[in-house]
């Protein structure tokens, strides 16, 4: 019983993390948390085969409740697109169907390398800050849907949120900085909501998953971190309007580039 407190007290740390960068940078948490969990699964002995389904589907549905902690304070600030959202929501269902089917049928050791190669290309990404045109704006709902297709299958197949995809192209779209982090907050949920339940389905019965979970998910850390998390993600969003955001990310990325270094290192091992 003390071997499942203390874990579940590092559950409840890390939810503080993830909390906080996710009001803060508009993220659902996922890029910071895959590469944690996927130090702290092995060290409690889950099994290999299954290790990167459970981390992913875990990691996705604590998205579910740090997202609408984040939301709620970007929307007290009116910096939710909540037209651009809805737009994008019938497309993100379907993306997050088959990303979620198609990360069932993956190895593990594949779904590490991908999620590597997700890290290093955020990190990049958060570095350069490349201007949009100034004509370029938010397309039509169609364009929207084919947005939001891709942003829920790459969001399925890295466990994140989608902001480290919304955001660039909100952006790139001419939506303002505070804007595209709040919208992108308010994505992560339903991203998180059709992915999980599709995770439920697609671990149910399946062997070599650790107990106790619901299909992939892994219950113990799901609320341990999503009790936390709830509560540091006001105190980011807040923050997200007074802070130099862009010095921000570049930190941020400092350390998603050691994440994933460290998660290579464990993968090879």
């Amino acid at each position: 019983m003390e071997y499942i407190n203390a874990w579940f007290a590092a559950y409840l740390l890390l939810g503080v993390a993830i909390g906080f960068f996710a009001g803060l940078l508009g993220i659902g948490g996922g890029a910071m948390m895959v590469p944690v969990l996927a130090i702290m699964f092995p060290a409690q002995g889950f099994p290999f085969e299954t290790k990167m389904q459970v981390i992913l589907a875990t990691s996705m549905a604590t998205i579910m409740f740090t997202s609408l902690s984040s939301v709620r304070a970007h929307h007290a600030r009116g910096a939710v697109n909540w037209q651009a959202m809805w737009s994008m929501i019938p497309g993100i269902l379907v993306g997050s169907l088959i990303g979620a089917r198609a990360v069932k049928h993956l190895s593990t050791a594949f779904l590490g390398i991908f999620f590597i190669c997700f890290l290093f290309y955020t990190a990049t990404q958060m570095l350069v800050n490349i201007k949009p045109k100034a004509s370029r704006t938010l397309p039509r709902f169609a364009g929207l849907f084919v947005a939001g297709v891709t942003l829920g299958f790459l969001s399925a197949m890295v466990s994140v949120g989608g902001a480290f995809f919304t955001i660039p192209f909100l952006t790139w779209c001419n939506v303002p900085a505070h804007t595209a982090i709040g919208t992108s907050a308010a994505l992560g949920f339903p991203i998180a909501v059709f992915t999980t339940i599709a995770n439920v389905f697609n671990g149910w019965d399946v062997p070599n998953v650790p107990q106790p979970s619901l299909g992939y998910v892994y219950l113990p850390a799901l609320v341990g971190i999503s009790i936390t998390s709830m509560l540091t993600a006001p105190f980011g969003a807040r923050l997200a309007h007074r802070l130099p955001v862009q010095t921000l990310k570049r930190i941020f990325a400092v350390l998603l580039y050691a994440l994933g270094v460290r998660m290579l290192w464990g993968l090879l091992a």
